[in-house]
């Protein structure tokens, strides 16, 4: 049976930019690591053109992991690495073949979704607002983790005019808003018509967390003036389609499906140190663990899915405790999750 890629004794990751490594495998390269392996990262950024093949030859790994012939989700730097990564590890058994391996990071699309996650984080918590410095980072985060399949929801920036109504009391709730510019009012009605001021709201503000919980509006909000909401949607939002429309939960959905032949490898222990290692390379925004629930996180950055190649599946496999040689790839081989880089 194929342990995956975390059974390495020596691992190379090529990928094509700073941080790719985390989501698609830091986990995995940090078990492997920590089982006594060499681990490599190669970044192709900035793009030089260098050799992949000779630093495929000269580390000589028993294991290689790169992007899958897709890019993982259609990236074209992402696929212009993959392809030549898999030539290169071609070339590495055809000149030496002792049952190499070679896998595809891979991301089946999940049913994870944010909006309801964090809906029920925030109504259990009575959390209301997170530190405005990390709204860039809650944006950013939502947008790749849908790119990547990580998430099933629908992520959009959306403006609204000032007095406009964003949720309406009554109305069934598919969604769940962060306050990005701009305030809005939430308005209890009552059954006479009276509407009641329960609070204001302003950047940094999440709302429509209840109505998710509840199933439906708990109050009105309404734009005090221009409004933009990065918004949450747990179905996809269809054109035209009136305000209640799509509001299937993720529970009655059809789970999943993951392609055949694929190894999921748990890193929920390393997820505190992929969280420190993406933060390390996102200088432009803030990541802070504790603006989403750990729950959320495990779910998405949990668990990394690896395919094995047709070109390494027909090779022996290599034994955990396979005798490799321990030559240092000049420059030092970089710690997993420490991320240096060799360019």
């Amino acid at each position: 049976m194929d342990e995956g890629p975390g059974s390495a004794r020596r691992l190379l990751g090529v990928f094509a930019h700073p941080d790719d490594e985390v989501f698609c495998s830091g986990g995995t390269m940090a078990l492997a690591a920590e089982a006594g392996a060499e681990v490599m990262i190669v970044s192709a950024t900035p793009g030089e053109r260098a050799a992949i093949a000779d630093i495929t030859r000269q580390y000589d790994p028993d294991t290689v992991i790169t992007f899958g012939a897709d890019g993982g989700y259609g990236h074209p730097d992402h696929v212009a690495v993959s392809g030549l990564t898999t030539a290169a590890f071609r070339t590495l058994v055809r000149n030496h073949h002792r049952g190499q391996r070679l896998y595809h990071a891979v991301f089946p699309p999940r049913r994870t979704c944010m909006a309801e996650e964090l809906a029920q984080w925030m109504a259990g918590s009575g959390h209301r607002a997170t530190d405005p410095a990390a709204l860039q980072a809650i944006a950013l985060f939502a947008a790749e983790s849908v790119t990547m399949r990580l998430a099933r929801d629908d992520v959009k920036v959306q403006w609204f005019p000032p007095v406009t109504a964003v949720i309406e009391q009554g109305e069934p709730a598919d969604a769940l808003y962060l306050i990005l510019t701009g305030t809005a009012n939430a308005l209890q009605e009552h059954p006479d018509g009276q509407m009641i001021h329960q609070r204001w709201m302003q950047p940094a503000d999440f709302f429509g967390q209840h109505g998710l919980v509840a199933g439906q509006g708990t109050a009105h909000v309404v734009a005090s003036d221009s409004l933009t909401c990065l918004v949450l949607s747990r179905t996809p939002v269809r054109p035209y389609a009136g305000r209640d429309a799509g509001t299937a939960s993720a529970a009655e959905l059809p789970a999943a499906a993951t392609p055949p032949g694929t190894c999921a490898v748990d890193v929920s222990s390393y997820l505190h140190r992929k969280l420190a290692a993406l933060a390390r390379h996102r200088t432009q925004y803030p990541i802070v663990p504790s603006m989403l629930p750990r729950s959320l996180l495990e779910q998405m950055l949990g668990t990394e899915f690896f395919c094995r190649t047709a070109q390494s599946r027909g090779n022996a496999a290599v034994s955990r405790r396979a005798q490799v040689s321990r030559r240092q790839w000049s420059g030092g081989c970089p710690s997993p999750l420490h991320l240096r880089r060799a360019s």
